[in-house]
Formats: C-alpha cells, sequence, structure tokens
C-alpha cells in the first residue's frame, strides 16, 4: 500500500512555495508520492492566466527529476470544471489499496464547509492542511496539521507582477521559468 498526497491546484504558474509545500507535506507525514493535479477549469476562479498545456509542462518539467512526484492529468482530461469529490471517487476506484491524503493550504481549511459534498469526500480521503498567512485554520473537520516554513508568495502575485513586466526567476523553479521565457 503506497501513502499518496494529493496536491490540486490551478499552478498558475507553479511556484517554489508549492514545491516547498509538497516537499514538507511528503517528508512529515512519511508520503511515497506527492501528485501535483492541475485544474483544467477551477470551480471558484476565473479562468487560468496560462493555458492547460503550458500549466501541465510546467509541472512536468519541474517534477521529472524528483523522485516521489508526479504529475496527474485526470482533471485536465476531465475538462470544463472539477470538484475534487469526483478526482476523489476516480483515484480512489482506481487505486483502492493505496492511501491518499488531500493537501489543502490554510485558506481552503476555512472555506472546507462550501465545498461540494464534503462530508462524503471527508470519509474517502485524509486532508493535510496547511498554514497559511491570513487563515484561521479553524475547522470542525479532522485535518492533520502541516508545519511548513513561512513562505507568503502566490500564483496570483507572481502574475500581477509578470503583468508589470517584472522577471520573477527567484520566486519560480528553474524550469518554470526557462518554459515561461521561451514560449513567450
Amino acid at each position: 500500500m503506497k501513502r499518496i498526497g494529493l496536491f490540486g491546484g490551478t499552478f498558475d504558474p507553479p511556484h517554489i512555495g508549492h514545491f516547498m509545500i509538497a516537499e514538507e507535506v511528503q517528508y512529515q507525514f512519511s508520503l511515497d508520492e506527492i501528485w501535483f493535479i492541475p485544474t483544467y477549469e477551477p470551480p471558484h476562479k476565473s479562468t487560468a492566466y496560462f493555458t492547460q498545456e503550458d500549466r501541465l509542462k510546467m509541472l512536468q518539467r519541474t517534477v521529472h527529476n524528483q523522485p516521489g512526484f508526479i504529475v496527474e492529468k485526470i482533471e485536465l482530461n476531465r475538462k470544463g470544471k472539477s470538484y475534487t469529490i469526483d478526482t476523489v471517487k476516480d483515484i480512489v476506484k482506481h487505486h483502492p489499496e493505496d492511501a491518499f491524503y488531500f493537501i489543502i493550504g490554510g485558506d481552503m481549511v476555512d472555506y472546507l464547509p462550501k465545498w461540494e459534498r464534503i462530508d462524503e469526500l471527508m470519509e474517502l480521503i485524509s486532508f493535510i492542511g496547511v498554514e497559511r498567512p491570513h487563515s484561521n485554520f479553524t475547522t470542525n473537520y479532522a485535518i492533520q496539521e502541516a508545519k511548513v516554513p513561512l513562505i507568503d508568495i502566490s500564483s496570483t502575485y507572481i502574475r500581477e507582477q509578470l503583468k508589470l513586466g517584472r522577471d520573477m526567476k527567484y520566486f519560480l523553479p528553474h524550469e518554470v521559468y526557462s518554459y515561461m521565457k521561451g514560449s513567450r
């Protein structure tokens, strides 16, 4: 039986904070793998800045030499808006022998009561919450807490700075930065 962390997100773009979280959670919870699950179209946001293809390539280039880091395309293949419950049900169905842990930021911990079919989801999977600035991290749901060094970087901030023409190379893994520079 593998212990697998599911790390969903838009990854628009994937930045060093994403990979720091993945590495720390993998270590702290003795997870065999971390599956990055980029959304096609997130249910709680408008469309992504980068295309699905670009976000996928940036993730794949970054994780290709990282043992235990995998990009799972289930939501990209589904197209349209995806809800975590649908993704988790599909994954558990196809991997019934494995134990799954869904990794979320503290801001999403606060938002859990609004998730689609959250009670059903809580029965299928364990949650690991990562503290984030400006989140309360209060919930009635069973959430395991990950302690990750605080780095207040967001894809939103990076996109805003890119629009202003700033070079964000120290906020991004080298593979993401190189891809972005080559695709413009």
